[in-house]
């Protein structure tokens, strides 16, 4: 876990009104958590509170947010000040979290490809499954660990680009790099297979695991034409789980 988000927080927080994160990212993320009026909620890797506060919002009863990042939490808590949603945020670390079992549901945006060694990711899904009740949902988008980034296409299109440098082999980095008006600025994540994953939930606990492909809201039709979001689509570096306890 090499990224340090606290120079880039506030450039982050921007990256995240890119189009193609509102029309599919947030658009499948939230389908898959659903309703959540009543529920207890965990939002790890919280950044500055984006899910966060959109679930609240939604009609969580509670909801916590955690990230490693003091400099994401502190934009969190101010977002918190100004709105008054009720919300907890907590610098944490993912793998870390207590035998609490209270939360209904878990959320992770761009947590699990932090992870570069089996280990690593082992830790992050202990942690999250011990957070939930029997039960319990984990929610994720994630870097896609069946798309093959040495031959992904360019999808600077999108605001971003993708490169990888060295063999392509379990822990190899993955350079993200977003494009805002005001410059560029990168993230690595890390390669580990599909079935690396599939086996660190079992040994988590999750009894079911379900992969789905990222999906473009109706609104997105209407913003831009649909062959603009074919490669988005067809070959996404991104993909989203969800997680039974």
């Amino acid at each position: 876990m090499t990224t340090d988000y606290d120079p880039i927080a506030e450039q982050y927080k921007r990256s995240k009104q890119q189009p193609w994160r509102t029309f599919v990212e947030s658009f499948t993320l939230m389908d898959l958590v659903g309703d959540p009026s009543g529920l207890a909620v965990l939002d790890v890797a919280c950044g500055e509170g984006f899910y966060t506060r959109m679930i609240r919002q939604r009609g969580a009863a509670q909801v916590t947010g955690v990230d490693l990042s003091q400099g994401m939490i502190d934009l969190a808590r101010q977002q918190e000040s100004q709105y008054q949603l009720g919300i907890d945020y907590i610098v944490a670390d993912a793998r870390e979290l207590g035998d609490v079992a209270r939360f209904d549901l878990s959320v992770a945006a761009y947590l699990l490809n932090y992870a570069s060694t089996r280990d690593e990711l082992q830790s992050m899904c202990d942690g999250i499954a011990r957070s939930l009740k029997p039960g319990g949902r984990f929610v994720t988008v994630n870097c896609h660990p069946g798309q093959h980034f040495p031959d992904a296409p360019s999808y600077r299109k999108y605001g971003f680009e993708t490169t990888v440098t060295g063999d392509w082999r379990e822990g190899a980095p993955i350079k993200w790099t977003f494009h805002l008006d005001d410059g560029p600025f990168d993230i690595e994540n890390y390669y580990l297979s599909v079935a690396t994953h599939e086996e660190a939930f079992r040994k988590a606990g999750f009894r079911q695991v379900n992969w789905h492909s990222p999906r473009l809201s109706p609104d997105g039709l209407n913003d831009r034409e649909p062959e603009y979001w074919s490669t988005l689509l067809e070959r996404s570096p991104v993909c989203f789980i969800e997680c039974v306890k």
